[in-house]
C-alpha cells in the first residue's frame, strides 16, 4: 500500500509492504498530521501553539501533548548550553524543530500497533522506518536532485537539516544569527523524535553540532561543513 498527502506544509508519503489491508491505520496516520497541523503549528493564529505564545494559555491548562513537547525543548536547550532556542526575538514561540519529527514518530506508533512491520513513513525528506533494510538518500547539499549518500538502514529514523530549501533559517539561539557552518547534517537514530531534533540542534551549534550529535546515545552522523568536508561517524551504515 501507497499513500501521500500534503500535511503541515509538505509532502508526508507512506509506503506499507506488508500483506492486508492497512487503509484504516493509514488513515489514523494521516489524521493525526492533521492534527497536529492544526494543534502545533505556529502559522496557525488559533492553535494551541500560538495562543500559548502570546500568553493566552497557562502552563498548567497545556495539553499533555504540548506538555511534552516543551520538556524536549528545554532539555535540547540546556544540552547545546542554548543554541537550540523555540523563543527567538522577532520569531515568537516555534517549536517546529521538535514538534515535526515527534509527531511522524508517534504516526510510525500508529502503524505498528495496526499490526504492521515493513513500512517507511517519509514526511518532507526525514524518514522512519520499520522492518528493512531500506535504503535512505541523503540529498547533496548544493545539488537539486542528487543523493551525496545512501544508508542501508533497519528499525530507525533518519533526518538532515539543510540551508539548500528554506536558506539560512536555522539560528544560533546564543547569538539569534543564522547559523552558517555546516551546509548539511544528517542524523540516524533509534526515532524520529531523537533524529529530527538532535539535527536541528546540532545544525544551530555550527562546527561544534557534529561531534555534539556523534555523542549521543545511539546516534549516527553525516555533516557536510562550509568548507565542504565531509564529516561521518564509523558506525553509519553507508550503502
Amino acid at each position: 500500500m501507497r499513500r501521500v498527502e500534503h500535511v503541515m506544509g509538505f509532502p508526508v508519503s507512506l509506503r506499507v509492504d506488508d500483506a492486508g489491508d492497512f487503509s484504516r491505520a493509514a488513515d489514523a496516520v494521516f489524521a493525526w498530521l492533521r492534527e497536529v497541523d492544526v494543534r502545533f503549528s505556529p502559522f496557525r493564529p488559533d492553535s494551541e501553539v500560538s495562543r500559548y505564545g502570546r500568553g493566552e494559555v497557562a502552563d498548567g491548562e497545556l495539553s499533555a501533548d504540548l506538555t511534552e513537547v516543551l520538556a524536549l525543548c528545554a532539555r535540547l536547550r540546556e544540552a547545546t548550553g542554548g543554541a537550540f532556542e523555540v523563543r527567538l526575538p522577532g520569531r515568537g514561540f516555534d517549536p517546529c524543530a521538535v514538534v515535526k519529527g515527534w509527531s511522524v514518530q508517534r504516526a510510525a506508533g500508529l502503524l505498528s500497533a495496526a499490526g504492521a512491520r515493513r513500512f517507511c513513513l517519509n514526511a518532507g525528506g526525514d524518514v522512519v522506518v520499520s522492518g528493512g533494510p531500506w535504503r535512505v538518500g541523503i540529498r547533496h547539499p548544493e545539488q537539486a536532485g542528487q543523493v551525496c549518500a545512501v544508508l542501508e538502514v533497519t528499525d530507525a529514523a533518519v533526518a538532515t537539516s539543510g540551508r539548500y530549501e528554506r536558506g539560512d533559517h536555522i539560528l544560533d539561539g546564543r547569538t539569534g544569527r543564522p547559523a552558517t557552518g555546516l551546509l548539511s547534517l544528517t542524523v540516524l537514530a533509534p526515532t524520529l523524535t531523537e533524529a529530527d531534533a538532535t539535527a536541528t540542534a546540532a545544525f544551530a551549534l555550527g562546527t561544534d553540532g557534529p561531534a555534539w550529535a556523534a555523542a549521543r546515545a545511539g546516534c549516527e552522523v553525516l555533516a557536510v561543513d562550509a568548507a565542504r568536508s565531509v564529516l561521518r561517524t564509523p558506525g553509519l551504515p553507508l550503502v
